[in-house]
């Protein structure tokens, strides 16, 4: 070999050699056998975790696998008349640990009764308000997230788009009703944030697929992205963030007496009823909008929020979140959730214009993870040197988005009704969520073109708590009152 050849060979990076392919077996899950004691029985159950691989049919081969996590009640004489939950979150790029050890699962990580975290080391208990009383559950990570993996690193993107993220949960799905028999079981889809923009297209796209929902259950729901971006030129997400920054204002006591000392929900109504018409038409006239006008919107929206008149001026009427984040407690130099507005965050600094982290997201992190990785050996008996992405930054920094539009899903969830006029949705909102907020989903469902007959099909609930209403202990008995009758009422012969 050549000195030249030798040197080139020597100085080649590890980059430069493609990652090797990953070995996906295709084996049987890990089964384990357990009970939970409820307030009326206890529950015998089986819980199943494993990769269930997906394969592309031109090639015959594997090309990524997926994780699950599946809770069966055990001595059920027809499973035909026993309801199957597929549940997941969102991002893009979570894994379903959120749902599945914080409102449906059979265990539940401990936080503190309103959500707060506890002091470390952290606990499991039984859930109480498990779901698995009146369905089987399976908890799905999507490709990228949790232990799911694509068979070859550098095709993972090809998973991280609206349709293929669609296409392959899709798949897994069919997969799993196959392996497991139960297509003749009542089906429903539970997700939660953009698992609500997967769960719609997923109700659409599987129906043309042969599979019908009796339920989807949308948990702090985006459907349609343009009610969320604060782009130039989109006034939408100013309008429809109003009224979760006036309950935020009213949790933490930032608004005048005359607001403060009314119920929140008859404040809200107050609120979304200006925010529709005399502040829509404001922020329509643009730079037309007289000098007047522009005064009286000013001192109505300092009214509602609680925001000093001069940083509305300047913000020229239109509030961002990640304004209002820092600004609204700058006065006790403290912060707000972006998941929550009920937690409260502490900055280095109180001049900087946004907050240097989410509160809400801070306390739930480690105790989720540390419970997570805990649950699956010692309970699940799954072992596992890989990492479980609980939330990847990867697949969200790298995900396809729509070009040249905001992302919607609404119309896939309007045909998916127009096609099954037997499935029911029930959407679930907090008041504190200012991710999603429940005005913004209101005004999403109310210009999806619904056929009038069809919009009793529709349930809203809202809970005083924030995007994962569920960590506040109220809000989850709540909860699991509200999705027990849902379901009731969809299932057959309702």
């Amino acid at each position: 070999m050549s000195d030249e050849k030798a040197s080139n060979e020597k100085d080649k990076k590890p980059q430069d050699t493609p990652p090797a392919r990953r070995t996906i077996p295709d084996e049987p899950p890990v089964e384990t056998q357990h009970t939970i004691a409820l307030d009326d029985r206890t529950l015998a159950y089986t819980a199943a975790a494993g990769i269930i691989p997906l394969r592309d049919p031109e090639k015959d081969e594997i090309t990524a696998g997926i994780f699950f996590t599946a809770y069966t009640l055990n001595e059920v004489a027809d499973r035909s008349v026993r309801p199957l939950v597929f549940v997941f979150n969102g991002g893009p790029g979570s894994s379903s640990v959120w749902l599945h050890l914080g409102a449906l699962g059979p265990r539940r990580v401990r936080m503190q009764d309103e959500g707060w975290m506890p002091a470390p080391p952290f606990r499991l208990e039984d859930n109480a308000y498990t779901w698995l009383d009146w369905a089987d559950l399976v908890f799905i990570d999507p490709v990228g997230t949790g232990y799911s993996r694509s068979a070859d690193p550098e095709k993972a993107k090809e998973f991280w788009s609206v349709e293929n993220d669609v296409k392959a949960v899709g798949e897994f799905i069919r997969l799993y009703l196959t392996r497991n028999k139960r297509w003749h079981s009542p089906l429903f889809l539970a997700g939660e944030s953009y698992g609500t923009t997967r769960a719609a297209a997923l109700a659409g796209y599987l129906f043309d697929q042969g599979i019908a929902f009796n339920g989807l259950v949308l948990i702090s729901t985006v459907l349609n992205f343009q009610t969320l971006e604060f782009t130039h030129g989109n006034d939408l997400p100013y309008i429809l963030f109003l009224p979760t920054y006036t309950a935020t204002a009213w949790y933490h006591h930032k608004l005048p007496d005359a607001l403060q000392s009314r119920p929140l929900a008859e404040v809200l109504a107050e609120v979304e009823a200006w925010a529709a018409s005399e502040y829509t038409v404001a922020l329509g006239k643009g730079d037309r909008l007289a000098a007047d006008e522009r005064a009286a919107v000013i001192e109505r929206l300092a009214y509602y929020t609680g925001l000093e008149p001069r940083f509305i001026d300047h913000s020229d009427l239109r509030i961002a979140d990640r304004y209002f984040f820092k600004e609204l407690l700058r006065d006790r130099r403290r912060t707000v959730g972006r998941l929550d507005s009920r937690f409260v965050g502490i900055d280095r600094l109180g001049i900087t214009e946004a907050p240097e982290f989410d509160p809400a997201m801070a306390a739930i992190m480690a105790p989720y993870t540390a419970m997570l990785y805990q649950y699956h050996r010692e309970v699940l008996r799954y072992e596992s040197d890989v990492k479980y992405e609980i939330l990847s930054r990867s697949v969200g920094e790298n995900w396809e988005w729509e070009r040249g539009k905001f992302p919607d899903t609404s119309e896939a969830l309007r045909s998916a009704l127009a096609k099954n006029r037997y499935m029911k949705v029930l959407i679930a909102m907090g008041y504190y969520d200012l991710a999603t907020p429940h005005f913004a989903t209101q005004y999403t469902l109310s210009h999806m073109g619904l056929e009038p007959s069809l919009r009793a099909n529709i349930t809203l609930t809202t809970y005083e708590a924030g995007h994962m209403f569920y960590l506040d202990v109220q809000s989850l008995a709540r909860f699991k009152a509200d999705v027990t009758a849902f379901a009731q009422a969809a299932l057959p012969g309702a």
